[in-house]
């Protein structure tokens, strides 16, 4: 695993790596030494680098885990490709859709498997929420509607504001509308189909930092299903929303991307809601294919070729 951040202490990492059957993490690098042994005591990791290319030249290592911001997936996927190793990388893919295709390039001319941790794709909430898509319980879906207005991070405001590296394009290739919209679009595509169609307006209004901090767009989809979307990181946090709508036929579904639990569907026989939490280790579910795939026992359904698509569609929609 490469880096060593918080994604990695609960989400993936070795809490969920070393509960998988037949696999385990064996190393894991940080630039910052105190780091990476730091994590590899505390979590049992047999082997700690300061080194990349230490990592990767690792014989007990198989597949790398590029747990960093995106502004370097491209640089180690390339180096873990040209060493054989199958690489899972965080979301989004990559700073943008050219960096995406690259590391597509790579590992099909060697012939090494590439995955991208858009683990919504085998999360129970989101298989619930697919299953109702395809069952037709709200008929033919006609529009998708995404709200998404947080207010600013606390490190962002303030005296002393110090923002992440998350809102610095040269780092994350965006902001949060980057960050976070990447999940949802790749789950539309997977539940819905693929965006033939993405225009939209990004801009910074508070200067908070160097990304936009406001996203709308309107998007279509092969299949004729219209969808639109406002993403805003500077509201009062009063008016705080993390809500998406499926409008079909015959009814709608309600549910949130990020923050609840809760899938509701209205129809013309009523309401029913349905409560499926997230297991303690988001990830576990997608690297459990993972697994099974590179043993030959199944297949992930998150791969590079999925995962470029949600970079293709926010450069669309941000004009890059």
């Amino acid at each position: 695993m490469i880096g060593c951040g918080n994604v990695t202490e609960k989400k993936s990492g070795a809490p969920a790596i070393n509960k998988i059957q037949h696999a385990s993490l064996v190393a894991v690098m940080a630039r910052n030494k105190e780091k990476a042994e730091d994590y590899a005591q505390r979590h049992k990791v047999p082997r700690w680098y300061t080194d990349v290319d230490e990592l990767i030249a690792d014989d007990e290592v198989n597949a790398v885990y590029i747990a960093t911001p995106p502004d370097v997936h491209l640089e180690y996927a390339a180096k873990a490709i040209k060493a054989g190793k199958a690489v899972y990388i965080e979301k989004p893919m990559a700073r943008n859709f050219a960096e995406c295709e690259e590391i597509n390039r790579l590992g099909h001319e060697a012939g090494v498997p590439v995955f991208v941790a858009y683990y919504r794709r085998t999360l129970p909430y989101f298989i619930q929420l697919k299953a109702l898509i395809d069952s037709g319980v709200i008929g033919d879906i006609r529009l998708v509607n995404i709200l998404l207005h947080w207010q600013p991070y606390d490190e962002e405001v303030g005296e002393n504001p110090k923002p992440r590296w998350r809102v610095f394009p040269e780092i994350s290739g965006g902001g949060h509308f980057h960050d976070l919209a990447s999940h949802q679009f790749d789950f539309l595509e997977y539940a819905l189909g693929k965006i033939k169609y993405a225009r939209g307006i990004a801009r910074n209004q508070e200067g908070l930092y160097p990304a936009d901090d406001i996203v709308v767009a309107n998007f279509e989809f092969e299949n004729g299903i219209l969808g639109n979307g406002s993403w805003c990181y500077t509201i009062n946090k009063a008016q705080r929303i993390d809500q998406s709508q499926l409008t079909g036929s015959k009814g709608k579904i309600t549910f949130s991307f990020f923050e609840s639990s809760l899938i509701k569907v209205e129809t013309a026989e009523g309401v029913q809601q349905y409560d499926v939490p997230y297991p303690p280790h988001v990830q576990q579910p997608l690297l459990e294919t993972i697994v099974k795939e590179l043993r030959g026992e199944g297949k992930c359904p998150s791969t590079g070729e999925t995962g470029a698509r949600a970079n293709r569609i926010m450069d669309e929609i941000v004009k890059r």
